[in-house]
């Protein structure tokens, strides 16, 4: 965990007065149950919270850590330092448990904790989200696929298809969670031969767990696997969101950009630069996250009844990845929060290629018109061609000389030059009419691509 990309709320999970803490209520609680089956005496269940629930301070830890040095196991060093606490009474503690019931219900409620963040930083990014997508409904820009012009759609409507997908991550999450809330306290193998499954249910039941219905010595790891992937998912949505950012950034582009403070500087050599430094960062930390997620696949296959393979994984995983991702959702919420958007470019950067748009909507109302499709589209892709051409933009001279006709100075100087050649086409007048064709292109083209914005908004958000 590296501090500049780690938030306190989430790291104190993994702190080890949090671990102790979670340890030492697992013990106590355990000790209850036993207490009320008549394994041990009431006295010494009494005893462990008394003598032994005190706060893990710094002393504490260090000795702890004193013992393992020695002992080499991490519950035994616990275990002995509680006991310098209870006293006599401390050799009831543990009765019956094997490690692993420690740390996986420990392991269980951490990575619970650890959700319940989660949950609300993606409760604070998707109300951001909801109202950039409806502050931006109606601001028409050009989608893009392969990165290229295609179709109009709106700012908004981009906004709404993230809103849906972080949405879905969190449902996802939602199930994770629920998933891993889960408490094994089984004994050896986990066949309960020497406790008995009352203290099991007792202790899930005071820490808010569900019993793991099979427990081999440990709780199966397709949980924990289920619950990196959802969290590589929720990466991979904040990845998708920080491309689309940097590539509307760009000074080509520019159709939005990340806030810049009064007072940043964006390069140490270039003083007119402003980069889309927290998409990037973003882009990156994502990587952080779903790294995880094989590794904890991987998990799955444990030999036989257990082993510890998987161990060093989620020690080092478990904290990075949670704490990576809350950061990278906070960071993305405040960057959402303070995006500038440009509208005007946006409309500009439509139009930048003469109506070209709109050869599709050319396309169909031809075929409706009695042309075959293979005819209709060869009609528009000579004419969409020709408009390439007037930009000095030829495919077939691969040497980047354009031979332009006089007609491309005409187009040139028309509002929309695939309309100019299209009315020029004897095909498409012949098919259309000339009224015809200028009723495709008359009055707020982009309005007939967003004429069911609406509708998406409602599907999205009711």
């Amino acid at each position: 965990m590296i501090p500049r990309y780690s938030r306190p709320k989430m790291t104190d999970i993994w702190e080890p007065a949090n671990k102790f803490r979670l340890w030492f209520e697992i013990e106590a609680h355990a000790c209850d149950a036993q207490a009320e089956l008549g394994v041990i005496p009431a006295g010494a269940a009494k005893a462990v919270w008394e003598k032994g629930n005190k706060p893990y301070t710094q002393e504490r830890i260090d000795r702890i850590d004193e013992i393992e040095r020695e002992t080499h196991h991490d519950v035994i060093a616990f275990l002995t330092e509680l006991s310098e606490h209870v006293g006599d009474e401390a050799r009831f503690v543990h009765q019956g448990m094997t490690s692993s019931d420690v740390l996986d219900t420990c392991l269980g409620l951490q990575m619970t904790q650890a959700a319940d963040i989660i949950l609300e930083d993606l409760d604070d990014l998707l109300v951001v989200l909801k109202r950039r997508a409806h502050e931006h409904k109606n601001d028409v820009c050009i989608g893009r696929s392969h990165g290229i012009h295609a179709e109009p759609t709106s700012f908004g409507i981009k906004m709404a298809g993230h809103y849906a997908e972080f949405k879905r991550c969190r449902n996802r999450m939602a199930v994770a969670r629920e998933e891993i809330a889960t408490c094994a306290i089984s004994g050896a193998i986990g066949t309960f031969a020497n406790i008995s499954p009352k203290v099991e249910e007792h202790v899930a039941a005071k820490l808010g767990l569900q019993p793991e219905p099979v427990s081999t010595q440990v709780i199966p790891r397709d949980r924990h696997a289920a619950y990196f992937a959802a969290m590589g998912i929720i990466a991979g949505a904040i990845e998708r969101l920080a491309t689309e950012i940097r590539h509307l950034q760009r000074s080509e582009v520019r159709e939005a950009q990340e806030y810049f403070a009064p007072g940043q500087k964006g390069s140490s050599a270039m003083p007119h630069k402003r980069n889309p430094i927290l998409s990037e960062n973003l882009t990156g930390l994502a990587r952080i996250v779903r790294a995880a997620v094989v590794p904890a696949m991987e998990n799955i296959a444990l030999w036989h009844e257990r082993d510890i393979s998987h161990s060093s994984v989620e020690r080092m995983f478990g904290p990075d990845a949670t704490v990576t991702l809350d950061f990278a959702l906070g960071r993305l919420t405040g960057m959402m929060d303070k995006l500038v958007v440009y509208p005007k470019t946006m409309m500009e950067n439509l139009m930048q290629f003469g109506g070209l748009h709109d050869s599709q909507r050319v396309l169909l109302t031809l075929t409706q018109h009695g042309v075959s499709r293979e005819d209709g589209y060869r009609i528009v892709q000579r004419n969409a061609m020709k408009v390439w051409r007037s930009y000095g933009i030829d495919p077939d001279n691969p040497d980047g000389t354009v031979e332009q006709a006089p007609e491309d100075t005409q187009a040139a100087q028309h509002e929309s030059r695939f309309f100019f050649y299209l009315s020029h086409d004897e095909d498409v007048v012949k098919a259309l009419g000339d009224e015809g064709l200028k009723g495709l292109f008359e009055g707020e083209s982009t309005a007939f691509h967003t004429k069911n914005a609406d509708a998406i908004f409602k599907r999205v958000f009711g």
